[in-house]
């Protein structure tokens, strides 16, 4: 364990985040009575850009608020700390979608959980994780125990934005507001380097290709299959750039996505199958063990419906992950088109971004930039992901498609 996460406790985990950590220790203080401020509230909304660390943060308070130290809440070292971080504490609940929304009866039975008071901890805490997943129904029922909260109960939310897209407009006004922001490049490398046990070039190269994502860039440092999906990523910039090679590239791509869910949730597929067949009387010899496998087609349906939200939801993040390095590799060509000196986000492809900048004007490149955020709102909208990458290689190639001089005609 690095001396940082030693001396600030649980905060530790967190990444560049001084304003925020300074915050919840305020809270933390204010829930144990130490303060004489009104930091605390018993509801809270984290958002930040991806990487920033918003439900590491929320975690890091619940365990401020569960700690049973005379200390400093959050001192990383006692049960509750140590328990909550780990997952197992018994009065700290996570939601995490694995599908594609939380659903009306996953948030119902939270919202019966939160009702109760704690049984060993200090809280009944409930830390929901991509809240922007919630269906209008799954909002509306949080947003009852958020408007009467239950004595000695803290709902901590995560979300990328404040947007009415990502949450409730009426649910964010009952929450305090935590705004994440993206860490900087050394604080990342300092991470890889003083936790993960990594040189500091290794650790620093990583951190300035992570757009500012500490979990990628430990990916990126140590996982070769990582850096290959980030190469592919990059190679994509050129492919639709060219018609001959844009829409296999596409296809390519598609089929990379869809072989790689595949590889991640058959065993689990099986296994869920398995046990729901187990716990339906599968494999008994009793009377009436053929009877509850035959009305078992229901509950059947319902496992593969959320197996199939699981796999829309993997394939999305994966495409996403090629998408942000494809806009971040036009970002940087545009910077060598217009002669700005700003942070690259891809310093090591710098010469293949100059070569981009040359083959086009800005006004093309940000068209590629647009091209690659449209993409990723189709893919919001359900649009099958081939028909998505299709119209984006379609709109880059009118970027790159000649005749061009750099006047701009």
């Amino acid at each position: 364990m690095s001396s940082d996460v030693t001396e600030r406790g649980v905060f530790g985990r967190l990444v560049g985040q001084h304003d925020v950590e300074q915050s919840l220790r305020a809270a933390a203080l204010s829930a144990r009575g130490d303060s004489s401020g009104s930091d605390m509230t018993h509801a809270w909304l984290f958002t930040g850009p991806p990487g920033s660390g918003r439900s590491v943060a929320a975690l890091c308070f619940a365990a401020a608020l569960q700690c049973t130290s005379d200390g400093e809440p959050g001192c990383g070292q006692c049960h509750a700390c140590t328990t909550t971080m780990a997952g197992t504490h018994g009065d700290v609940r996570r939601i995490i979608p694995d599908g594609l929304s939380i659903s009306v009866k996953g948030m119902r039975e939270i919202v019966n959980i939160a009702s109760r008071r704690p049984t060993t901890g200090r809280w009944q805490v409930i830390v929901v994780e991509d809240a922007d997943r919630l269906t209008e129904g799954a909002a509306n029922a949080l947003l009852k125990v958020v408007e009467e909260p239950p004595d000695r109960t803290v709902i901590l939310l995560c979300a990328p934005t404040t947007d009415p897209e990502d949450m409730s407009v009426t649910l964010r006004s009952r929450c305090r507001h935590l705004a994440l922001v993206t860490p900087s490049v050394e604080s990342i490398a300092q991470v890889l380097i003083g936790r993960d046990g990594l040189a500091p070039d290794q650790a620093r190269f990583a951190a300035s290709i992570s757009g500012g994502h500490v979990g990628r860039a430990r990916r990126l440092a140590t996982d070769d299959v990582a850096r290959d999906e980030r190469a592919r990523s990059l190679r994509l910039a050129f492919d639709a750039a060219s018609a001959s090679t844009a829409y296999k590239a596409a296809e390519n791509l598609v089929k990379s996505i869809e072989s790689e869910t595949k590889t991640l949730f058959t065993d689990v597929k099986e296994r869920e199958l398995e046990e729901l067949k187990v716990s339906l009387g599968g494999g008994g010899t009793g009377k009436g063990t053929a009877g509850t496998l035959r009305g078992s087609a229901g509950l059947i349906k319902e496992l593969e419906a959320r197996q199939k939200s699981r796999d829309t939801r993997a394939k999305r993040d994966l495409l996403d992950r090629t998408l942000i390095d494809l806009a971040g590799m036009y970002r940087d060509a545009l910077s060598f088109a217009l002669g700005s000196s700003s942070t690259s986000t891809h310093p090591d492809m710098a010469e293949r971004a100059s070569d981009l900048a040359s083959r086009t004007s800005p006004e093309g490149l940000l068209k590629c930039i647009e091209a690659v955020l449209a993409c990723r709102e189709a893919v919001d909208f359900n649009v099958k992901l081939q028909w998505a990458l299709d119209a984006m290689v379609a709109s880059i190639g009118e970027a790159f498609r000649p005749p061009f001089s750099r006047s701009g005609g």
